[in-house]
């Protein structure tokens, strides 16, 4: 048996602070776009003009509904633990006076996160997901760009999501922590 000590392929996570102390020393690249997920650095893929033309519209159909009932987060960090910062495409997070510039938004300030995959699917599907699930997000909305679709993920539990369904049509959604507020998508693809 060997000592952990002696393992040559030893992992080490990183923690958020450390993440913040790498960014702020200017080891981490300036232009690169990063997260991280369970204490690994992991570069994102560049945003293409389809992802971007989504991720515009989600925000200005999201920002018309949320009044001062949440406040709408694009491709901005959210604290998941010590070891997790990702940058979900879009959040709707709970109001706080000081718009977060105080901390980043925690999991139990987050109302519903959307990813928008044209590259990414598999990881978004496989690593994001079940991150969100882990900590409790109470609903995901991935929307495939390549397939025309949307699948919501909702009731977190053990790791995972309980309820996920393809929704058709995409119209008249309403998101579950947000009673009352309904979304068309009928014209995101």
């Amino acid at each position: 048996m060997s000592s952990p000590a002696l393992d040559p392929c030893q992992r080490h996570r990183l923690t958020v602070h450390d993440f913040h102390r790498m960014g702020e020393a200017g080891i981490l690249p300036v232009e690169g776009r990063l997260e991280l997920i369970e204490g690994e650095i992991i570069a994102m893929a560049p945003i293409g003009s389809r992802h971007a033309a989504i991720v515009k519209q989600l925000n200005t159909l999201f920002v018309r509904a949320a009044g001062a009932r949440f406040i709408v987060s694009v491709q901005d960090p959210i604290l998941l633990g010590e070891h997790s910062e990702p940058e979900p495409d879009l959040a709707l997070i709970q109001p706080r006076e000081d718009f977060y510039a105080l901390a980043l938004p925690r999991a139990d300030e987050v109302l519903l996160i959307v990813e928008v995959a044209d590259t990414t699917l598999r990881y978004d599907r496989e690593i994001k997901i079940p991150l969100y699930a882990r900590h409790g997000i109470p609903e995901v909305w991935l929307i495939d760009v390549e397939g025309r679709a949307l699948t919501v993920f909702e009731t977190p539990a053990d790791g995972r999501y309980r309820d996920e369904h393809r929704v058709q049509p995409l119209s008249g959604l309403v998101p579950k922590a947000l009673p009352g507020v309904e979304v068309d998508l009928s014209r995101l693809f």
